[in-house]
């Protein structure tokens, strides 16, 4: 058999078992309506969740970088790629999150891969909650650490394996939201077992950045912790910043161990300055206008009432992130796509991205969106659902 039709052959099996992957071409600026297909409709499967992405402040400051410095950064940051407004973008990050230094890498998936691999390495331990993002379990592998998952926010199983590792290098590397769940990750009581045993507690807080807390600074200000609980904090720019790239924040010597050693870092171009300058506008923004968090906050509340009063069996998160169990592969898609043809677009998430058998739709809300349009995506759920009989 050639590689085409084993590749083929590999593609049939996912569309029988409803996991084919496809993507939708969108035709305008993120916002709470995009158009698709030629025609708008509502957005509610966004991480735009403070409304910033085509905010006219970001959009200047990307335009106005562009004319300074080009599109291009030319090079990595370890050669000629490290432009001024990277590096104020970087002080702003660590100001921000009230550490002494941020590092800036391309993407997220980037930045996970680059520190777990630069910290840790054969005859090391990582130890990784379950629902963690693929990125995280990833670096976890190709650190060559001994890589294990404990049950999803189950501390007692965490210590039983903390307590047995021999492993002098130890980290716990944990999301801050859980992307697909929404729920939070007990930063508390892991923060308190990473001290106990001696463990270095890392978070990936890809989702809380921006959107928990007070000021916006994310899971960790949620719990009240600081550096001396997590010493090592992952953030992506492309979310509640409404960007691109993503950075770690920690103290002078990781970074600089990171700068020296994180391979992702090292070999690859760094991100286009102007997107650096954008993240910069969004990042004042998003620290200037806390009426963003409340609305959003307001918008999550109004969701959960009424997709409680409808009896709709949603996850237990008090985050953006609003997941509707649905169960099978083909029903949850069958949903998607009767939203869709209502004009409400949401994705549909399945194994392996969630466990079998909890397929679900994935229902992200922003500042961007309005009452109205929550109270819409609540009558299109009801009508759709009622339509196809799912329970």
């Amino acid at each position: 058999m050639s590689l085409d039709d084993e590749l083929r052959q590999g593609l049939a099996e996912r569309k029988a078992q409803a996991q084919y992957r496809s993507r939708r071409i969108t035709e305008s600026a993120q916002g709470p309506l995009i158009t698709v297909a030629g025609r708008p409709v509502l957005n509610f499967c966004a991480n735009d969740y403070l409304g910033l992405a085509s905010h006219p402040r970001v959009m200047r400051a990307c335009i106005d970088a562009v004319d300074k410095y080009g599109v291009g950064s030319g090079a990595s940051h370890l050669i000629s790629g490290h432009s001024h407004v990277h590096h104020q973008l970087e002080e702003a990050l660590a100001e921000f999150t009230r550490r002494p230094r941020a590092l800036l890498f391309s993407t997220g998936y980037m930045a996970n891969l680059g520190v777990i691999s630069a910290l840790l390495g054969r005859g090391d331990h990582v130890f990784e909650d379950r629902l963690n993002h693929a990125s995280l379990l990833d670096a976890g592998i190709l650190s060559r650490a001994r890589l294990q998952r404990y049950q999803h926010n189950d501390i007692n199983d965490l210590k039983q394996k903390l307590s047995t590792s021999k492993a002098k290098k130890k980290i716990v590397a944990t999301d801050g939201v859980f992307s697909m769940d929404g729920d939070l990750a007990g930063l508390d009581i892991l923060s308190e077992q990473a001290q106990r045993h001696n463990v270095t507690l890392m978070v990936d807080d890809a989702h809380g950045l921006g959107v928990l807390g007070e000021r916006g600074g994310g899971v960790v200000e949620h719990y009240g912790l600081g550096i001396e609980q997590v010493p090592i904090l992952m953030g992506t720019l492309g979310k509640a910043f409404g960007s691109f790239g993503a950075f770690v924040a920690g103290s002078e010597a990781l970074v600089e161990t990171l700068i020296q050693q994180a391979r992702s870092y090292i070999y690859t171009t760094a991100m286009p300055p102007a997107i650096a300058a954008a993240t910069l506008a969004s990042l004042r923004l998003a620290e200037q206008e806390s009426w963003r968090r409340e609305k959003l906050i307001s918008l999550i509340q109004r969701f959960r009432v009424g997709a409680q009063q409808l009896g709709l069996p949603l996850m237990d998160s008090s985050t953006a992130i609003q997941p509707l169990l649905v169960g099978e592969n083909r029903k949850a898609i069958q949903l998607s796509e009767a939203l869709l043809s209502a004009g409400i677009m949401v994705g549909a998430i399945r194994p392996p991205t969630v466990p079998e058998a909890t397929a679900r739709l994935r229902i992200t809300l922003s500042a961007a969106h309005n009452e109205d349009q929550v109270d819409s995506l609540l009558e299109g759920l009801q009508q759709c659902r009622a339509r196809l009989a799912l329970a």
